[in-house]
């Protein structure tokens, strides 16, 4: 099954799924405020700054993971229960969409998918709209505790630079070190092959065709059999790429420090240029 759903089917199987909003954007804190002006009818709003992220030192990047047992709290509190398959969404690009969908997969959640397009689509499908918030009774999820798996620390990902593919997914100026406008030096992990997210999308934010997907990622190194791990500036859009490969069916380490983590660790070496 694929981890995207289609408007259509959302719309159809709305009584049948919980929905959860995760409208969240860089340099903006008012996805609530948008959730509540219209979501999704029976939606649940999450706070990815504050449910899907910690506050950490520097060095851990600026969007940590929380912990396993902070996640799981978070998870029942959004009224997530056993048997009943989940839809995630958001407004800009499924970014934060990407990032819940990873973390909750990553702990166990089986029937887990991103609603392709996110809020735009919805709306311009004609989809039902409810304002307000929306109480839900607690869950009775029961997540894993993964620990480190599925994702890398910043000792991780010098290693996978050499021994794996490190796939760094932000923009092609900021992997070649000629612009960094957030972390304190610009450039990129030694070892690591640049492939831009926005080359896997299509201008309306959607995930292009399979076929373009898995061709992307061969043209970089990163075929069926090789192991691939992912960062960006803080872990979110690598989250994305992670779920780019579960469409085309490759799995992908995520290293949630990313370049934010990397660049405020003292004595990290830093490449530039295309190479």
């Amino acid at each position: 099954m694929s981890p995207l759903i289609q408007v259509d089917e959302l719309r159809d199987r709305l009584g049948e799924v919980h929905v959860l909003d995760a409208r969240w954007q860089l340099g903006r804190d008012d996805g609530r405020e948008q959730y509540l002006a219209g979501h999704i009818p029976g939606a649940v709003f999450v706070d990815v700054e504050r449910e899907l992220s910690r506050h950490g030192a520097p060095h851990e990047g600026r969007h940590p993971l929380p912990s396993d047992a902070q996640l799981a709290a978070a998870a029942r509190r959004w009224g997530v229960r056993r048997g009943v398959p989940v839809v995630v969404y958001d407004d800009h690009r499924m970014l934060a969409a990407s990032r819940t969908w990873w973390a909750l997969r990553r702990a166990g959640l089986p029937d887990l998918r991103v609603l392709d397009g996110g809020w735009s689509a919805w709306v311009a499908a004609g989809g039902a709209v409810q304002a307000g918030d929306v109480d839900v009774a607690e869950g009775d999820i029961e997540l894993g505790s993964p620990g480190r798996d599925g994702d890398i620390d910043t000792d991780g990902a010098a290693r996978w630079a050499e021994t794996g593919v490190l796939v760094d997914v932000r923009a092609a100026e900021r992997y070649r070190g000629e612009v960094e406008p957030i972390d304190p030096v610009a450039g990129h992990v030694p070892g690591a092959r640049n492939l831009p997210i926005a080359e896997l999308l299509t201008p309306d934010g959607r995930f292009r065709p399979a076929s373009d997907i898995a061709a992307a990622f061969d043209r970089i190194g990163a075929g069926a059999d090789a192991p691939v791990a992912a960062y960006c500036g803080s872990g979110i859009t690598a989250a994305q790429f992670a779920l780019a490969g579960a469409i085309v069916g490759r799995e992908v380490t995520v290293y949630p420090g990313s370049w934010s983590a990397w660049s405020n660790t003292p004595g990290r070496p830093v490449a530039t240029g295309a190479e």
